[in-house]
């Protein structure tokens, strides 16, 4: 068999009828999803099987390679993905199982009694923070049950932890997808942060007022707005100074940190008109969604809140006050990092090599490294989330036997969003690897000029489709590039704007989508969850459409910062 190298327009020689064609997976799951609301496994395996058939008959990918794609993107599906979704349910479990849960429940109402004002502490403050650290979804399945376990119905807390989860996820786990640009690329990463730094501020600013509105509406807005604006603004400074100045890896540690520690100092001078009656809305939705069929399998028990001592809190606060440590020695210390990146083992896909040679290659004709499969057994966020999580149940003095028992009723759990993320995955490797990918980006990319205004749209198609920025940007990075080159404008502008786009894009990812409904125990209404929040991500896509735009014009270069 022959070396398979996809073009980017194989259907008639032409690349719009090319694009049209490989828009169809894309389209499958949008209608699947938005307008016939299947479940979420249903879908993506659907658009699973109409990818396959574009990449065979259209794209004339062998089957083989076809098949043996999708069986890949299917077990990065499953390891690391849904590995690390799994170990921070878990890890969450444990603190419920030990009655710590509670405890860290009292310490968010010490900071405040108000739910709009927890809404933003614990999904935008606390998830940026997890976002930093581990990313993959992780601070959405935790703060997820967070705000279920303050009041929170199961579809506004899904809805509310995806949409925070916009903010920080450029400068997730570590900087990730900006480093992964920087590489391909051969632009240094952190300007390509520093540039980053100068659009997703925009974002952060007002998302915590975007949540208040989504929980409380115009009443919470005007109510609310101090300590939402106070919070955005000081998330979104500190986001910029430290991507252009400070440290691109510690951009979102530092923004969630200085976020947090503004709202609890303006708390300490300021408090909310009408907390008192803002649970009553949360009681109403509650009704609502239950009337509607939104009958949540996650067991959240509301309990009176109790006074808590400082050794209650410092036990509460013990599990995440110890993901922060051993995220940072694992990503930041150089000798760990070292260790743990040796310990992968990077495995030759089967049945997409042959006597050590890819028999897929990239537009280039290189070998598509898409096909080595990494298996980061001890490196993986999740591996460290498993690590955390057996050391938080030894201090809370938990048995083995409990451990293991709370561990396999998540698998259990889990069972129908491991086939969801598997089939996922699937789609974006075989779209990825038989040209579909790249034959939208390029089309897209034929704009010209009034590209700048479109560049955030592929970073968003990318990461809606993988479900990570780091992904959109592996796609993306290079080709916005050259189409920056060609067309005249600055590259850090247009490669940022792929980072920046898939901000945006992660909250509808059905990968991002099955997280959240499995930690709310919303199972099966994915499709529910993504009509409520594509509306939202579409406004922000348009934000930063306009933004980057009038970055490429002088209307808003100044806003660009310069590099010697």
């Amino acid at each position: 068999m022959e070396p398979f190298q996809p073009v980017i327009n194989p259907v008639n020689g032409s690349l719009f009828l090319s694009a049209m064609v490989a828009l169809l997976p894309l389209l499958t799951i949008f209608l699947t999803l938005g307008a016939l609301r299947w479940k979420a496994h249903w879908a993506g395996l659907t658009a699973v099987g109409v990818a396959a058939l574009v990449a065979i008959f259209a794209f004339h990918m062998p089957v083989g390679l076809t098949v043996m794609s999708a069986f890949e993107g299917a077990a990065f599906g499953i390891f690391p993905i849904t590995w690390i979704v799994l170990c921070a349910i878990w890890m969450y479990e444990l603190t419920v199982e030990s009655g710590h849960f509670e405890d860290l429940r009292a310490t968010f109402h010490v900071i405040s009694d108000d739910p709009r004002i927890l809404a933003i502490l614990i999904a935008f403050c606390f998830g940026g923070l997890m976002e930093a650290l581990a990313g993959f979804g992780a601070p959405v399945a935790i703060t997820g049950v967070m705000l279920m376990s303050i009041g929170y119905p199961p579809l506004r807390a899904a809805l509310t932890v995806l949409l925070a989860n916009t903010a920080p996820v450029a400068f997730g786990a570590i900087a990730t997808p900006i480093i992964t640009a920087g590489a391909l690329t051969g632009i240094p990463y952190q300007e390509i942060g520093a540039t980053v730094g100068h659009q997703t501020p925009v974002l952060a600013w007002f998302v915590p007022m975007l949540l208040v509105l989504i929980v409380d509406g115009k009443r919470g807005v005007k109510e609310v707005w101090p300590a939402a604006l106070t919070i955005g603004l000081s998330f979104a400074i500190a986001q910029w100074i430290s991507a252009t100045w400070l440290s691109v890896e510690l951009t979102d540690v530092i923004a969630s940190l200085v976020g947090l520690g503004a709202g609890v100092l303006l708390l300490r001078f300021w408090q909310p008109k009408g907390t008192s009656e803002a649970a009553q809305p949360l009681t109403d939705m509650k009704t609502n969604e239950a009337n509607e069929g939104f009958h949540t399998t996650t067991k959240v028990e509301i309990k009176e809140i109790q006074p808590v001592t400082g050794a209650k809190v410092a036990m509460a606060l013990f599990p995440y006050l110890l993901v922060i440590a051993i995220f940072s020695v694992a990503k930041l210390f150089g000798p760990v990092k070292v260790f743990l990146a040796s310990t992968d083992v990077k495995i030759n896909w089967p049945g997409l090599w042959r006597d050590g040679e890819a028999l897929i290659l990239t537009g280039a004709g290189t070998p598509n490294s898409s096909t080595i499969y990494n298996f980061s057994w001890l490196s993986s966020p999740g591996t460290l989330l498993l690590i955390t999580g057996i050391l938080v149940g030894i201090v809370y003095r938990m048995s083995p036997a409990l451990m293991a028992r709370v561990f396999g009723r998540q698998v259990y759990k889990l069972r129908w969003t491991f086939l969801t993320i598997g089939s996922v995955l699937a789609l974006a490797y075989v779209m990825n690897l038989s040209g579909q990918t790249i034959t939208i980006g390029t089309w897209i990319a034929g704009a010209g000029a009034a590209f700048a205004f479109l560049s955030p749209v592929l970073g968003w198609i990318g990461t809606a489709v993988t479900g990570s920025d780091t992904s959109a940007n592996a796609l993306f990075a290079t080709l916005q590039q050259t189409a920056a080159q060609n067309i005249g404008i600055n590259e850090h502008l247009l490669v940022a704007a792929n980072t920046s786009g898939g901000v945006v894009g992660k909250m509808i990812s059905p990968q991002n989508l099955a997280i959240a409904a499995t930690a709310v125990g919303l199972v099966g209404k994915e499709s529910d969850i993504f009509r409520r929040s594509i509306p939202w991500s579409l406004g922000l896509l348009a934000v930063l459409c306009l933004l980057v735009g009038l970055q490429s014009t002088p209307v808003l270069a100044w806003m660009m910062p310069t590099f010697g």
